[in-house]
């Protein structure tokens, strides 16, 4: 199966420069390594998967809120949570003529992979960007960019608890910027060095979070199929080994996906234990334990959390999407992404440019548009080409005007995995739509 979808990173990579997903940033200049800039349609992709994320996180839950905490936070947040310390990993230098530098444990010999040449031996790298507050560029104006966003909802468990009515178990969600200065990147949009996180740290008391754990599994293996309608036999579970788990990690679950490039986590759950508020508690000498209303006890919860980024699940929608056909004689390229997550739900195309038929399109679209992401194209070339494009960004339904449309009112509906089409009465355009979506 890897052999046969080998070059659907290449493809996949070059839809999105050419319909407006995804650029390489300051490409003009030459790029920068492991940072990209997002089109239109990948901005809209990335606004509906934020969308669903937070809808079936913390939306449709009791028992979930939302926080969003600063880029930078005090230095000693991350002294505390081992950052400052621990959060490395080895690095080594080629010495030969490329001179290229890699990470030694994704290394399979002692030579360079790019030019063959010796190694340095292997020294720790953090990967935490640094900057400074203030005008003097010294160790005590020195901060963090965030490289999670997991740290502001431990340091305001508190602050959740004493303003919101919640009780243990309860979880704090939150979407946002995180950075790492990865000494590797690749495979497009897999790996960055800033990216968007989608995090949740579910607490709750102690005993009770293998349960959790395991509910949260569950939860987030049946978002992908059920939501985003990613096919389930690309996806697995793999728990982590004892010797591969994080150092504040009872255990941890990886949701992989099987990338043309083989096995590889989208997302991880993690029992956390009470590792985070202990380090925190002990380290700003602020008390941050619970006490059950109930029970009249005092603890620090344990901590189960769901960490994703959007960026790697933007990639897994469009490689499982991507499709190609032929179609008389030729290549149909479409992108099936389930309605929910598409950029443009509903594409409205004149058949052509002539006046009269754009008042009758620009009504279909106003009476399509409180319901639907919609796009109107009535831009050059024929209607098939125009179908084309819109397979291409993952339109599920167009609806044409036509000549005829100014006779008898009705639009013609066409469905982008079939192709198969429909005419509808404009009276009933929406209603139809709607049918459909809801199907």
């Amino acid at each position: 199966m890897i052999g046969e979808r080998q070059d659907l990173m290449e493809k996949v990579t070059a839809l999105c420069k050419r319909r407006g997903f995804v650029f390489p940033s300051s490409e003009i200049y030459g790029g920068l390594g492991g940072m990209y800039d997002y089109g239109p349609y990948g901005v809209a992709l990335r606004r509906n998967i934020r969308g669903l994320w937070w809808r079936h996180t913390v939306d449709l839950r009791n028992d979930v809120v939302g926080l969003e905490a600063t880029i930078i936070a005090h230095p000693e947040v991350w002294v505390a949570s081992g950052h400052v310390s621990g959060f490395s990993d080895p690095l080594v230098d080629c010495l030969g003529t490329c001179r290229k530098r890699w990470r030694a444990d994704h290394l399979t010999s002692d030579r360079c992979p790019e030019c063959g040449g010796p190694l340095s031996e292997a020294r720790q790298f953090n990967l935490m960007f640094r900057t400074h507050i203030g005008p003097v560029e010294d160790t005590a104006s020195r901060v963090y960019l965030r490289p999670e966003t997991a740290q502001g909802m431990f340091i305001n468990f508190k602050n959740i608890v004493n303003s919101m009515r919640v009780r243990v178990p309860f979880g704090i969600a939150q979407q946002g910027r995180s950075f790492r200065n990865e000494i590797t990147h690749g495979n497009f949009i897999f790996r960055l060095r800033e990216f968007d996180q989608m995090e949740m740290e579910f607490f709750v008391p102690p005993g009770e979070d293998e349960r959790w754990h395991e509910f949260w599994i569950g939860e987030r293996l049946r978002w992908y199929t059920d939501v985003l309608g990613i096919r389930a036999e690309r996806l697995r579970l793999r728990p982590h080994g004892e010797d591969e788990k994080a150092h504040y990690a009872k255990a941890s679950t990886d949701i992989e996906y099987l990338f043309p490039f083989g096995w590889s986590e989208v997302e991880g759950v993690a029992n956390r234990t009470d590792y985070d508020l202990r380090q925190h508690q002990e380290h700003s000498r602020q008390d941050l334990t619970y006490l059950d209303p109930d029970t009249n006890e005092r603890y620090l919860p344990y901590v189960v959390e769901p960490a994703v980024g959007v960026d790697r699940i933007m990639i897994v929608c469009l490689l499982d999407a991507y499709d190609e056909e032929e179609v008389k004689g030729e290549t149909r390229v479409v992108l099936r992404l389930h309605r929910d997550v598409a950029p443009v739900q509903v594409a409205v195309m004149p058949l052509s440019k002539k006046e009269e038929l754009i008042g009758p399109a620009r009504e279909v679209l106003e009476t399509l548009r409180s319901a639907f992401r919609v796009e109107y194209d009535q831009t050059g070339g024929n209607i098939g080409r125009r179908y084309r494009r819109q397979d291409e960004i993952g339109t599920p339904y167009c609806v044409t005007v036509d000549f005829a449309t100014l006779e008898d009112r009705a639009v013609t509906i066409r469905e982008r995995d079939s192709m198969e089409q429909e005419r509808v009465p404009i009276t009933s355009l929406l209603a139809r739509l709607q049918e459909r979506f809801a199907g």
